[in-house]
């Protein structure tokens, strides 16, 4: 209750010096609101690229990434701790004339844009495991008021850039809205995938802080976040038992919320690595085989057509408690395994599961042909 309290008067400050802020005339420029970045990044890369634009980035608390500012490019913290970008960043959002969100703002729910001004939804995923917006199981525990500000946001979307038409499905019943809002476009962060330029300078980057992957493969464990993430001691994996049995051959990489610090990371100087605070893009690039569970990382890992092992050691509490789009072993390209040991049989073994990948790709990464940026600004910008 007073959480709600608290979010309805902080929406309406909002509300009232964005209403403010719209009298004035709507200016040649476009501005992103960041909570993870590389969808942003490489869209206004694209837009500097092809347009005379100016780009505004506000960039959330959440945001680790660095964006580079410039004559045409404008970095503003995006967060109540620093006030004043907070009040510039309120002016940006009511007189722009196109706005990309690569989140859910609940700010959006009291941003009434003017007609002219284009809201693009430039989601930071290109799939789904667990279920989100409307059909998040979460729902029914929270107050009518909350449901409403959800449909309002999700309102606000003029279009949604989509990977698939896998995804298109998810985020009709997610967002509530009808198919002409679709952007079949590709996302834009795959675009790294197809670029030999940027994939050499990322493997370079990366060899030179961890030169041993010249030596040996590379694991990658990239669980998805957890609520309880930011207090956890330990990863869920035996590091143990993988050191013992794979140090011959392997090293272990592991990403994970970059707040997370694990005593684990002392252990194996020469096997363990924490990458959490690099590019995951660039992580996925060098690794040869990838450790996840619920993360939306499968996707885009799929398009490298490398092997990949699904630890899924709370699926039943986690369908549970968090709701999957469809059923988890149908869904995934490779073999599910709920302990350490299953980890290590499976890739003694090897995994031969390249075929079910490549469909998988294509199910998912229909329209990220490399070009999935510069197909978007064309299409909102110049059609």
């Amino acid at each position: 209750m007073i959480k709600e309290i608290v979010i309805a008067v902080y929406l309406l400050i909002f509300r009232l010096i964005f209403t403010v802020f719209k009298m004035l005339p709507l200016k040649k420029k476009t501005v992103f609101i960041a909570s993870f970045g590389q969808n942003t990044l490489f869209t206004a890369e694209a837009l500097e690229k092809y347009t005379d634009q100016t780009v505004i980035i506000l960039k959330t608390k959440k945001c680790m990434l660095h964006f580079d500012s410039s004559a045409r490019r404008k970095v503003i913290p995006f967060r109540l701790a620093n006030p004043i970008g907070w009040f510039i960043a309120v002016f940006h959002l009511a007189t722009s004339q196109k706005v990309f969100a690569d989140n859910y703002y609940g700010i959006l729910a009291a941003a009434k844009f003017r007609q002219h001004t284009k809201c693009i939804q430039l989601w930071h995923a290109a799939g789904a495991v667990k279920k989100f917006g409307l059909k998040d199981l979460s729902l029914g525990e929270r107050r009518p008021s909350a449901c409403r500000r959800f449909k309002k946001v999700y309102q606000r979307f003029d279009y949604v850039v989509v990977g698939s038409e896998r995804m298109t499905a998810i985020f009709q019943e997610a967002f509530g809205l009808a198919g002409n809002r679709f952007l079949r476009k590709g996302v834009p962060r795959t675009d790294f995938f197809f670029n030999e330029e940027m994939k050499i300078k990322a493997k370079q980057s990366i060899t030179h802080n961890f030169p041993i992957i010249t030596e040996k493969k590379v694991i990658l464990y990239a669980p998805t976040y957890r609520d309880d993430e930011l207090t956890m001691n330990q990863i869920m994996i035996d590091v143990d038992k993988i050191y013992d049995r794979l140090k011959e051959d392997y090293i272990l990489l592991i990403s994970i919320h970059p707040a997370v610090t694990l005593d684990d990371f002392q252990m194996y100087p020469d096997f363990l690595f924490n990458v959490s605070n690099y590019p995951i893009n660039h992580i996925l690039l060098i690794s040869d085989v990838l450790i996840t569970d619920y993360s939306s990382v499968m996707f885009e890992f799929s398009l490298l057509n490398k092997p990949m092992v699904f630890y899924a050691y709370d699926l039943e509490e986690y369908s549970r408690t968090k709701g999957l789009w469809e059923d988890y072993e149908s869904l995934v390209p490779g073999p599910v395994v709920q302990s350490t040991d299953q980890i290590i049989e499976v890739l003694v073994k090897e995994i031969s599961s390249r075929n079910m990948i490549t469909e998988f790709s294509k199910e998912w990464n229909t329209y990220s042909n490399g070009r999935s940026s510069e197909a978007l600004i064309k299409a909102i910008y110049f059609s």
